[in-house]
């Protein structure tokens, strides 16, 4: 038997092995297009989630920046109006009732406040000092970390200037 023939086709072929060629060669693979029917409808996908993707990112900076112009409204100081003392009206002379002036603890004078900017002011005011003390802690945090960071990098690069002779 020669071994040339089974791995190149070279040299003297064995009988047994071209028989064996002959009877297998109906089960060789023969290419042959392929054919699809013309009926056959091939649905197409259609790929929506790169627009959902799109869409919840521009919901989502939407619904923060809705929430950061609520809470920087809230925060802010109104600026301080000038009260405008509203003239009293001159009582027509023919018309005056005199009624006694009666001075009750339970029912003080009628004025206009606005309560929850008063209590808003003095809460504000809080709140900004609070503010500006944790913009110094964070200030301070990152001064540190980026000591910190800067002496790591130090630490482990190498020193290429050592390696290097100077040009000049």
């Amino acid at each position: 038997m020669n071994d040339d023939y089974l791995w190149d086709k070279t040299g003297q072929p064995d009988p047994e092995i071209q028989q064996l060629e002959e009877i297998l060669g109906t089960l060789r693979y023969q290419p042959k297009p392929l054919a699809l029917p013309d009926d056959l409808v091939v649905p197409q996908r259609r790929n929506y989630i790169p627009l959902l993707a799109i869409a919840a990112s521009l919901l989502l900076a939407l619904l923060a920046g809705g929430i950061w112009l609520r809470v920087r409204s809230r925060n802010e100081v109104p600026p301080q109006q000038a009260r405008v003392e509203s003239p009293t009206p001159t009582p027509k002379p023919d018309v005056t009732p005199v009624l006694p002036e009666r001075k009750s603890a339970a029912n003080p004078p009628l004025q206009a406040t606005n309560r929850i900017h008063r209590r808003r002011s003095a809460s504000s005011a809080a709140n900004l000092e609070e503010a500006l003390m944790a913009k110094e802690q964070l200030m301070l945090a990152l001064r540190v970390t980026t000591q910190k960071l800067q002496l790591v990098h130090t630490r482990t690069q190498p020193n290429q200037i050592k390696n290097q002779h100077r040009v000049g």
